[in-house]
């Protein structure tokens, strides 16, 4: 479970959002909604526990943010605008270091794995400065798939994917709900029909609410 309470933001001069508070279980996937400016990838890289906010207090598994450390980090995926790859290494070798950085050794054939299902099976060994936008967002999606995780903070998640993977996407971040994990995102797009448990938050209606 992740909770939110009275979770404010500021950006230079302005507020973002102010006593911000929700709740997600298990199974759940909150989808946050907003003009661009409104602080959705804000509050998303406050939700990573790397950022801290203005005034309130994030929770995961009724403990707050502060007092779990790196046991908070290990419960999550963050993917943002930026894909996060080595543009010099392939995606296998992205996928490896991801995992040893993890603590999560990955095998051979779990790499490959994971990297036939997002479609990079003949690009596995290519540069990833060779390959085109939508096949690097393919290849940072692969850790989701990889290395799982109950926690999943997804920015503009469908941005240069074509309909075929937007609908694979769909499909993991069903699995991922149905195994009991979470998942917040943004998107401007259209969510895929085979996610279920949607919760809607636009954040320009929601100051001081409480969505359940």
């Amino acid at each position: 479970m992740l909770s939110v309470s009275g979770l404010s933001a500021l950006r230079v001069d302005r507020t973002l959002f102010s006593k911000l508070s929700f709740t997600l279980n298990s199974g759940q996937c909150l989808h946050l909604r907003g003009a661009n400016g409104a602080g959705k990838t804000t509050l998303l890289k406050l939700l990573t526990g790397l950022n801290r906010p203005q005034s309130g207090e994030i929770y995961w598994q009724q403990q707050a943010l502060p007092s779990l450390g790196e046991q908070y980090a290990a419960a999550l995926h963050y993917l943002g605008h930026k894909d996060g790859l080595k543009e010099l290494l392939s995606p296998y070798a992205n996928l490896r270091m991801a995992a040893e950085l993890a603590g999560q050794p990955l095998s051979d054939e779990a790499a490959l794995q994971a990297l036939a299902k997002v479609g990079l099976s003949h690009q596995c060994d290519l540069a990833v400065r060779s390959l085109s936008q939508g096949q690097k967002k393919r290849a940072a999606l692969a850790k989701l798939l990889a290395l799982p995780r109950p926690l999943w903070l997804l920015d503009e998640p469908f941005v240069a994917l074509d309909t075929q993977a937007q609908d694979q996407l769909g499909g993991w971040i069903s699995q991922q709900l149905s195994s009991g994990g979470l998942v917040i995102l943004t998107s401007h797009q259209t969510l895929p029909t085979a996610i279920s448990q949607v919760i809607e938050l636009d954040l320009a209606l929601s100051q001081g609410s409480k969505n359940e």
